[in-house]
């Protein structure tokens, strides 16, 4: 059966060297093998990455890259980091003046939020339905903060009613949350919870990690505080710096801090030298990551917000529908997924990692497995940036049908295609 390609780009993400067993055919078109790369010694496989992140990179992002290298004080570079910081703010859709890439993952995001913003017996509310919601409690506590837990089942809709009554429970400093929590593929309304945090006083923190792309991100309207993202998610740039933008009220709580700032890298006083105005020497950012951030941000405005989410909404449609073909349930429930990472549920008896390396061996396909209360029972796709596709959704379709039958599962690997593309 014949599938339409979407781009000539889309040759790339189709191709794999095989007819995935007469079930996808391109139209005429030969699809080539793909190749390993020799790197000295280690050759690295090309891989569709369709797991929690990295996500797929755009040639024009691998070539910005490989740009020469000036200074982190040049004035090229200088004029670069104006642009990177004015199309993160659109990104954020904020006008915050302290908005820049941290050097370092997500994890370095958070970091910067959780240390610059939590002083020793502070009261912390923080919503847990995943792993990365657990490892803000563990920070918070590392910090010498009062962690106070409101905890909803993984796969589950954080409880917005037990994040408000925790809120008015006590001397309420600082609330974070996940706004698409990657462990499990669910989407959180900030809404209610920042404004029962503004009603008390407190701050508020978001963890924008996979959602900052690929779904409405809105820091002024909602009123959030801080938040913190990751390159190698939605905006398809590769790990290395985790974006970060702090409101004017949570610089006000910097300034006044009672005790100073633990760490003296992820300071927001001495960032806010070198991304500001003075262009004052902090540390020496990584300049090519800088110039891939660039070029990612460039093709996100390019397309258009709007359009790019109606995009990462599209395709997660239609792996909803061919998986549902397949057998396969979701864990979360349709008004609370996240349209870039879905969790599928596998039927019990099945060797998950086993079949998870097949597809990745055979097929040349990433996709996650389960954290925590989840590992060995579910499957992560993402559906990011640039990998947000309908070639992408019918290869790893086509690649789940294939070990499922060969695992003794009754499928129809055709009809999910058909169902996929509606």
């Amino acid at each position: 059966e014949a599938f339409p390609l979407e781009t000539v780009e889309d040759l790339w993400l189709c191709a794999d060297g095989r007819d995935l067993h007469g079930v996808l055919v391109v139209g005429s078109i030969e699809c080539k093998t793909l190749h390993s790369h020799p790197m000295t010694s280690h050759p690295l496989p090309e891989l569709l990455l369709l797991g929690p992140g990295p996500s797929p990179v755009s040639q024009q992002t691998l070539t910005a890259m490989s740009q020469p290298l000036v200074g982190h004080l040049d004035p090229v570079f200088l004029s670069i980091m104006d642009r990177v910081q004015g199309d993160m703010r659109r990104v954020f859709t904020t006008e915050n003046r302290f908005t820049l890439p941290v050097s370092g993952t997500g994890s370095a995001g958070m970091e910067i939020c959780f240390t610059n913003l939590v002083e020793p017996g502070d009261r912390v509310v923080v919503g847990v339905h995943g792993v990365f919601g657990a490892r803000i409690v563990d920070l918070v506590t590392r910090l010498g903060g009062e962690a106070i837990e409101v905890v909803s089942e993984f796969g589950q809709a954080l409880d917005v009613e037990g994040m408000v009554a925790a809120i008015r429970g006590g001397p309420t400093r600082l609330v974070a949350f996940v706004h698409a929590e990657t462990s499990t593929g669910v989407l959180t309304d900030p809404e209610p919870i920042v404004t029962a945090a503004a009603d008390v006083g407190a701050l508020t923190v978001l963890d924008c990690v996979t959602s900052l792309g690929g779904t409405p991100v809105r820091i002024d309207e909602w009123g959030v505080d801080a938040a913190f993202s990751g390159t190698q998610k939605c905006l398809s740039v590769p790990p290395g710096l985790s974006p970060v933008t702090f409101s004017d009220r949570a610089l006000e709580k910097i300034t006044g801090r009672r005790t100073p700032t633990p760490s003296w890298y992820l300071d927001v006083g001495m960032l806010s030298g070198y991304w500001g105005g003075d262009r004052a020497y902090h540390h020496t950012a990584p300049i090519s990551m800088v110039y891939a951030l660039e070029a990612g941000l460039k093709q996100v405005h390019e397309e258009g917000l709007p359009a790019r989410f109606a995009r990462h909404e599209s395709v997660a449609a239609a792996l909803y529908r061919g998986l549902e073909v397949l057998g396969l349930d979701c864990l979360v429930p349709a008004e609370s997924r996240t349209p870039m990472l879905t969790t599928a549920l596998l039927p019990e008896g099945l060797d998950e990692v086993g079949l998870r390396r097949a597809i990745r061996e055979r097929h040349h396909i990433e996709i996650g497995g389960g954290l925590g209360a989840l590992k060995g029972r579910v499957w992560r796709i993402g559906l990011m940036g640039h990998g947000a596709r309908t070639t992408s959704v019918l290869r790893v379709l086509a690649a789940i049908g294939d070990v499922l039958h060969e695992a003794g599962q009754p499928v129809d690997t055709a009809a999910a295609l058909r169902a996929a593309l509606g």
